[in-house]
């Protein structure tokens, strides 16, 4: 049984780039590494993401537990998960509506989850359950706060209540990332 603190993850964006980054629990209570799997020359771009907090055993976080493959230009490809799930990107994660920024996916607790952009002036990404319960959010670096030697100031906040499907948020995340960053 875990440990229940009543806190939410504080998971620190270590570079706040889609090429690659560490989250990392200010309490240190998880962490998870999102990292290129492909060669930079290679047609397709892969990243997967790994839980490497202290207590998981070397063994285990070796599995990667999310895979994303973006296809040749940035295109969308597939998310794949270590429960041999391999679904397209454009299925996982679909836009709500053709007006504004709001997307859903469907975690592995079978429930949807609604990520939003900008829904709240301090979050750059919010995701909610369908009961409009917030269950977490993407920060950027707030503007005028000085840079600090290892840290980009963008964070993701999970409720501690759905830290199970953390690499899922994180995973979700990506993908909208980049398909804001590439206009897809």
């Amino acid at each position: 049984m875990m440990t229940t603190y009543g806190l939410p993850y504080f998971l620190e964006d270590k570079t706040g780039r889609l090429t690659g980054s560490e989250f990392v629990d200010l309490h240190d209570r998880l962490r998870l590494s999102y990292r290129r799997s492909t060669d930079r020359n290679s047609s397709h771009t892969a990243y997967m993401i790994y839980n490497t907090s202290a207590h998981i055993s070397h063994a285990a976080f070796s599995q990667a537990l999310v895979a994303l493959d973006f296809g040749p230009g940035h295109a969308l490809g597939t998310v794949s998960f270590s429960s041999r799930i391999c679904l397209p990107m454009k299925k996982y994660l679909t836009k709500v509506s053709s007006r504004g920024r709001t997307y859903k996916f469907i975690a592995s607790d079978s429930q949807e989850y609604l990520w939003s952009w900008r829904s709240l002036a301090t979050q750059e990404w919010t995701c909610t359950n369908t009961s409009g319960y917030l269950t977490a959010y993407y920060s950027l670096k707030t503007p005028g706060e000085p840079q600090y030697e290892g840290s980009s100031g963008c964070s993701l906040t999970i409720d501690e209540s759905f830290g199970h499907l953390a690499p899922e948020i994180l995973a979700s995340l990506m993908i909208l990332r980049h398909i804001f960053e590439y206009n897809l």
